[in-house]
């Protein structure tokens, strides 16, 4: 219970019983609030529900670690419920749209809907260890879901409700960014749709906000502080400010509360990595410590290399803005996040993922090669989570999971139709794609036959969580590699590219003969 459900509950706890202006600065060192205002009014709305039924669940202060088994039934019901109302809509709305777009058939269309739908990885984290990221996963779905139907305005209003929920949506703000510049300015520069993009943006975190912000006004006229008895210290972003406030002034409330829900959202003080991540500085921390290192200068290390990584996806969905692009863009843009930037988190992985699974509902999504590939990244990412499930005591719901979403899909360790036989010699995978998948699949197998017979030798506790992290930050660099090259040919930017080199060579052989 003392893990993210208790976190969850905690919240409804503190957003049901505290006024507007402590959410964010309540008992901070016992899961304090630390994600951005949807998540709080959501959290709010769900324990006024609870309190209803028992009162008791979320009781200031006494419900702490609570183990009713009738609150864990309601906490995963609210799981189900919210998913109910945005993401599987969502889902279905962007799943439609991909279809009509490409002339796909209904039966390919519920097939690709279904492995959605289904993904082990969501499903293990939000039904299973417990979390609420199909809720900010939905908004993205609504999002794309605009921008293809040309309405990319509710794009934005979308996309700002993703981000307003949780902060982990900025792994695909950088993709969302570049495309709306793109539109704004490839064919011409288009100063109208350019602001009006700019003005619902801002009017949309204003909207998000506003509650927080004039709860804390109204806090301020009925004389309650922000500070509690436990928390009485300026938010970093206020107390570096070279400004002097006066407290007692109509702007402090606001002004306070959106500097520490900011500092709240971005916790750079937490460390570059959270526990053991398949991502590159987790990776190189088993050969080199980084903690020698001043966590500042990291801090600066990982967003340089992290704005490195994701250039070649922004500049290109910038160039080429095309809304059948941006899932592409998106994926890649997430990878890069996740495997180079600053306190990443084990279930990150669900940002790249999804963005790849909803191409299974484009063109060719159920053919050989995405097939294989979507589902490999998909498979490896479950795979990769194995360790912190293990812990919650999943290994069942994770071993059924996987391999009914690989027995959907025609995937190993269920078949290997993919790679041999028929379907592979039909316009299949090269032999390099095959010697990768099925070397991962080998390992990754072999992995949990060690991990489930094999004791670390003494000295090495966690050898095996060690190689989970190094062969799955290999494999998510392929992914990203793959996203990025599939990305660039989408585009047709290699065909511009041979193309323009065909007729230089061209005139320039006509130039010779007329010499």
């Amino acid at each position: 219970m003392h893990g993210d459900l208790e976190a969850q509950r905690h919240w409804m706890e503190i957003t049901t019983h505290l006024p507007m202006s402590q959410w964010y600065f309540y008992d901070l060192q016992y899961w304090g609030l630390d994600y951005p205002p949807l998540t709080a009014y959501h959290s709010w709305l769900l324990g006024r529900v609870g309190s209803i039924i028992d009162p008791s669940w979320f009781a200031l202060s006494t419900s702490r670690g609570i183990e009713s088994q009738l609150l864990k039934v309601y906490m995963r019901a609210s799981v189900l419920v919210s998913e109910y109302f945005v993401y599987i809509p969502a889902a279905i709305i962007l799943n439609r749209k991909l279809g009509r777009i490409r002339g796909l058939s209904s039966w390919e269309s519920s097939v690709a809907l279904v492995a959605v739908l289904m993904q082990p990885a969501t499903i293990l984290i939000d039904h299973a260890h417990f979390q609420y990221n199909t809720v900010m996963l939905g908004f993205t779905l609504a999002s794309i879901s605009s921008i293809l139907a040309g309405r990319a305005l509710w794009g934005c209003v979308f996309f700002v409700a993703a981000l307003c929920y949780k902060q982990m949506a900025l792994y695909y703000a950088p993709a969302m960014f570049a495309y709306l510049v793109g539109i704004c300015a490839v064919q011409g520069f288009n100063f109208s749709r350019f602001f009006s993009i700019a003005v619902v943006t801002i009017i949309s975190f204003a909207i998000c906000f506003a509650p927080l912000l004039l709860g804390s006004i109204y806090d301020q006229y009925r004389g309650i502080s922000a500070f509690t008895a436990r928390e009485a210290i300026l938010p970093p972003l206020l107390a570096e400010l070279p400004l002097s406030f006066n407290e007692q002034s109509w702007y402090f409330p606001p002004l306070l509360q959106l500097t520490q829900s900011i500092h709240r959202i971005f916790p750079f003080a937490r460390g570059l990595f959270e526990d053991k991540v398949a991502n590159m500085w987790c990776a190189i921390h088993t050969a080199h410590k980084l903690t020698q290192y001043p966590l500042g200068q990291m801090q600066r290390i990982s967003t340089v290399v992290t704005l490195i990584s994701i250039l070649p996806s922004t500049m290109t969905i910038s160039l080429f803005p095309r809304a059948e692009l941006l899932p592409w863009a998106m994926a890649s843009t997430a990878w890069g996040f996740y495997l180079c930037s600053f306190q990443v988190h084990e279930k990150s992985v669900l940002l790249p993922l999804l963005p790849m699974t909803i191409l299974l509902g484009s063109d060719g999504g159920l053919g050989t090669e995405l097939r294989a590939w979507i589902g490999w990244a998909n498979m490896l990412g479950a795979w990769t989570l194995f360790p912190l499930l293990k812990r919650d005591e999943l290994r069942m719901p994770y071993g059924v999971l996987t391999l009914l979403w690989s027995y959907l899909l025609g995937l190993p360790p269920t078949s290997l139709s993919l790679y041999f036989g028929r379907q592979s010699s039909n316009g299949g995978l090269n032999i390099l794609t095959k010697l990768v998948h099925l070397g991962f699949y080998v390992a990754m197998i072999a992995w949990h036959m060690g991990e489930a017979f094999v004791p670390p030798p003494e000295g090495k506790p966690d050898l095996w969580v060690v190689l989970n992290v190094l062969i799955g930050f290999a494999g998510f660099g392929v992914c990203f590699i793959w996203c990025n090259w599939q990305l660039i040919l989408q585009s047709g930017m290699m065909e511009d590219y041979f193309g323009d080199r065909q007729r230089m060579e061209a005139a320039q052989k006509m130039k010779e003969k007329r010499q």
